[in-house]
């Protein structure tokens, strides 16, 4: 029996945020049995605490954003939500002093390898399974689908298809451990095309973005030195997307998630209609 996990002593990490451009300071800090991933807005005068769940996601263009009835929101939690996931933290309080959690270098890499450096507290009480028990899918009016079916393990299958020959096809297929993670999928980096991120920062968005956080594609080129890290980058961080976003269960979950051509949308969609009926999964 696995017994859940927090931290022993708080880890503070900084960077900037990758909209607002501003410098953002997070402090993750250990938290009780059952308290689950909770972030909280420390530059705010109410202080708001806001659950890292799926039911708070109030916006998923470009990102996992957390809202509550008030309008406080956490942005871009999901490279930090993987990490936690894969290296085992069950429960922890993350302060924050800006809407947005820090892009760092655009992938889960120094989340991760923070939190490898960093002593674990065994708690008293067993981890939290989400055990799927029977296929739930959800596909858009284009056709890009994703679904998950029973499995032992977390296991991921995601495909992408981008015209540009430099991504073009690519697959992952693989259950997810923290080797894998750490190897193949913490390392890679969100990755976009040049026009869209001269359009972004025309209307004011992604003031922190730059090539030492993002993947530029332009065209048949990628503008960042030395390229992409490592084969297939584009497909596997879409995969560290997907592993933060169902995070947002509030479960480790056993399944396999098979995705095409999707996104953070896409995942919590898919988490509604699975938490939509009782008979799809169980709690162990």
């Amino acid at each position: 029996m696995q017994m859940q996990q927090t931290l022993k002593q708080p880890l503070t990490m900084e960077g900037i945020g990758l909209h607002s451009g501003f410098k953002a300071i997070m402090k993750i800090n250990p938290a009780p049995e059952d308290f689950g991933i909770v972030f909280k807005r420390i530059d705010l005068p109410t202080q708001p605490e806001l659950k890292g769940l799926y039911s708070q996601i109030v916006d998923t263009r470009n990102c996992s954003c957390l809202g509550d009835s008030a309008g406080n929101i956490v942005s871009t939690i999901e490279h930090l939500m993987a990490a936690l996931y894969v290296k085992g933290i069950d429960n922890a309080l993350v302060e924050i002093n800006n809407p947005e959690i820090p892009i760092m270098d655009g992938s889960a890499k120094v989340f991760f390898d923070a939190l490898k450096s960093a002593e674990l507290q065994e708690q008293k009480s067993p981890r939290h399974y989400l055990k799927v028990k029977k296929p739930v899918s959800y596909t858009d009016e284009k056709g890009n689908s994703i679904s998950i079916t029973p499995n032992d393990t977390l296991h991921i299958k995601f495909t992408i298809d981008f015209p540009s020959k430099i991504v073009g096809h690519q697959e992952f297929d693989k259950d997810i451990d923290k080797n894998i993670f750490a190897t193949e999928i913490a390392p890679c980096r969100t990755f976009c095309e040049k026009y869209q991120v001269d359009y972004l920062q025309s209307i004011g968005l992604i003031k922190g973005g730059s090539l030492e956080n993002a993947v530029v594609l332009d065209g048949e080129n990628i503008l960042n030195e030395g390229g992409f890290r490592i084969e297939n980058e584009c497909v596997n961080h879409k995969v560290l997307d997907a592993i933060g976003d169902l995070y947002t269960s509030g479960y480790h979950v056993l399944g396999k998630l098979e995705a095409s051509r999707t996104g953070h949308f896409h995942t919590n969609e898919l988490l509604k209609k699975l938490f939509a009926d009782k008979s799809n999964y169980e709690i162990i």
